[in-house]
């Protein structure tokens, strides 16, 4: 129920974080992954890594912001592997600042990163899908959808928009056997939130002071629902958006 052999799976910003974790995932259970970032050395040092751990996988070099570079992503992709099963939209960036304080820059710099390019990759791969007889979209969401923070206005806006977006697509791409869910990572140490800690005093102790769980996440911790919502076990399951924080949002 849960093999991907035989899958090709697409992880924007797949290069680190959240989006290697699932990638590792992904790959474990027999998906071919290409992982695609603007940083062609950290891409390639993720693809050494994955292919260590004998997961098939590739680096493709591309800002997923851009229109053109996007079409140019997809059309490799269908020239290489000739189909697209799996689509995570994880490339995401954070400007931490209060609202009065954000310049207008930032604000679109983070939009784009985080919800314009998961439309962006989400429309280029409904064709490849379609031929395909059906696939998966898994868009990366946050508790900041469920939360507000007075620093993370942008962030917290664009990952709401990604929400509704995921709703939007999957009730649209239903009748094309596409499942369309996100996940709401919660405190998850990675780059992005190892800076948070340095720029928020007392945030690593309120975090550990309310998760149930006891500690911060880390990426492999996302590797399982990646690969739920990648195989056919959640073929009648679209549009949802599961949290995966230790139990912060319920506490």
């Amino acid at each position: 129920m849960f093999a991907l052999t035989g899958k090709i799976a697409l992880v924007t910003g797949g290069n680190g974080g959240i989006g290697l974790g699932m990638a590792r995932g992904l790959g474990h259970c027999g998906a071919t992954v290409l992982v695609a970032g603007r940083n062609a050395d950290k891409s390639a040092a993720a693809v050494a890594n994955l292919r260590a751990q004998d997961v098939p996988s590739e680096a493709f070099t591309a800002d997923v912001t851009d229109e053109g570079a996007v079409t140019e992503l997809f059309a490799a992709v269908a020239a290489r592997h000739g189909r697209l099963d799996i689509l995570v939209n994880n490339a995401g960036t954070t400007v931490r600042k209060m609202p009065e304080q954000l310049t207008l820059d930032e604000w679109r710099h983070v939009m784009d990163v985080n919800l314009t390019s998961a439309f962006l990759c989400s429309r280029a791969a409904h064709p490849l899908m379609l031929a395909a007889g059906g696939g998966k979209i898994i868009n990366i969401g946050s508790m900041m959808s469920i939360f507000g923070a007075p620093y993370a206005s942008a962030y917290g806006a664009s990952k709401g928009g990604i929400v509704q977006f995921t709703r939007a697509a999957a009730t649209a791409w239903a009748k094309d056997n596409i499942q369309v869910n996100a996940v709401l990572p919660g405190w998850i140490d990675t780059d992005l939130t190892q800076g948070a800690r340095e720029q928020v005093p007392g945030l690593n102790e309120r975090v550990l002071a309310r998760t149930p769980a006891g500690r911060w996440g880390v990426p492999s911790d996302l590797a399982g629902i990646a690969v739920f919502l990648a195989s056919s076990g959640s073929d009648f399951i679209t549009g949802t958006a599961i949290p995966v924080d230790g139990g912060y949002s319920v506490a």
